[in-house]
């Protein structure tokens, strides 16, 4: 069985080096609260890469692409082309993924996994149709929005055919835990949405920020773990640590995603760099420097919030400010924080070539540079 110390992740001395260890001045205080500073090194060698993920996943993967256009085709037009275009945008699929690799770790063999796979990624594509008409965004991943193709109120009344078709498809499932966790997951996916727009412009808290990806992020990733868990009769103490795995995970993704959002380039990134602020969101590592940073300083990142655009200050000054503070690093560091305790709630499982492909994923979430 693979050890709770080797659980707890070999991401921290195997990291790539990111513009977020940019550092240029920290204080003590700072460096005790998020560093990772005195964390174990752990380097033991990777259990599995991912191209071996992928190929354990390929046959499933291969049925979701089907399952996925199958369940996206409708008799009005607009629907199945905007569904297409979607389904066709890119995406790693790692949701569904999840969902398979933890409906494996109990051998489950049934149709299922494949049809609620198509179900997390058709909820998953909904909310991305209604937050680009939201953001008013113009690109998702290198392409057109679907929004500026097809008009906002196609694509508004397209997402919600998106939620309705889910929901529809994982009836036939006949499980009402299933359909009970699906609603769950939407409640929050929306309150999410909701809450983000009530606090756009504003500066809010670390707690706060936190609930907001954990309901716009983090719900969906441990919902796919619990889907797959429920398909393969876990126990509800599997269950729960499925869930924690998945949670964990997804806000490990989230706050890596929001580094990235300032770091990357705009060809990385499909979208243009730093639109988070653009948009009004404040994210970790800027939550972080206002909590140290000058008047002067804070006066310019409230500035971008209020006009929604770069205006008299550039995005080279407010990475001046994050770096001043450690702010990317510190953002960082709780990603890895979150990436090994994902880890670790999966230690109790026997040691398994599904296993060891869950172990990976908090690896890939924090070590990703896109």
């Amino acid at each position: 069985m693979i050890s709770e110390l080797t659980c707890s992740l070999r991401i921290i001395g195997r990291i790539k080096d990111k513009p977020s260890t940019q550092r240029t001045q920290t204080t003590a205080a700072e460096g005790a609260d998020e560093s990772t500073t005195g964390a174990p090194s752990l380097s033991a060698p990777p259990l599995i890469n991912g191209k071996e993920v992928f190929d354990l996943l390929h046959d499933d993967l291969a049925a979701l692409e089907g399952e996925f256009g199958q369940d996206t085709v409708s008799d009005v037009q607009a629907i199945t082309e905007i569904g297409e275009y979607l389904r066709n945008g890119g995406g790693k699929r790692i949701r569904p993924a999840l969902l398979f690799l933890s409906s494996k770790l109990f051998d489950y063999q049934g149709r299922g996994a494949v049809r609620l796979g198509a179900v997390v990624e058709i909820i998953h594509t909904a909310t991305l149709v209604h937050d680009d008409i939201i953001d008013e965004a113009k690109t998702r991943r290198g392409r057109p929005a679907a929004n500026t193709q097809w008009g906002n109120s196609k694509c508004v009344l397209a997402g919600d055919w998106l939620y309705m078709q889910a929901f529809k498809v994982a009836v036939q499932e006949r499980n009402f835990r299933i359909l009970d966790t699906l609603i769950e997951l939407t409640q929050q996916m929306v309150e999410g949405e909701l809450l983000q727009m009530e606090k756009l412009g504003k500066l809010i808290t670390l707690d706060e920020h936190f609930d907001l990806i954990y309901r716009k992020t983090a719900c969906l990733f441990s919902v796919c773990m619990r889907l797959g868990a429920i398909l393969g009769g876990a126990t509800p103490a599997q269950e729960e640590a499925l869930g924690k795995y998945g949670h964990d995970l997804g806000m490990a993704f989230q706050i890596v995603d929001d580094v990235l959002d300032l770091t990357a380039s705009e060809d990385v990134l499909g979208k243009p760099v730093a639109s988070d602020l653009r948009e009004g969101k404040v994210t970790m590592a800027v939550i972080h420097a206002i909590e140290r940073c000058t008047s002067d300083e804070r006066a310019k990142i409230e500035t971008i919030l209020r006009d929604r655009a770069f205006n008299g200050v550039t995005h080279a000054q407010i990475m001046e400010i994050l770096q001043r503070y450690g702010s990317l690093e510190a953002a960082t560091a709780r990603a890895i924080r979150y990436a090994e305790s994902a880890a670790k709630a999966i230690c109790t499982f026997p040691d398994s070539e599904i296993k060891r492909a869950l172990l990976w994923a908090p690896e890939f979430v924090v070590a990703r540079e896109k």
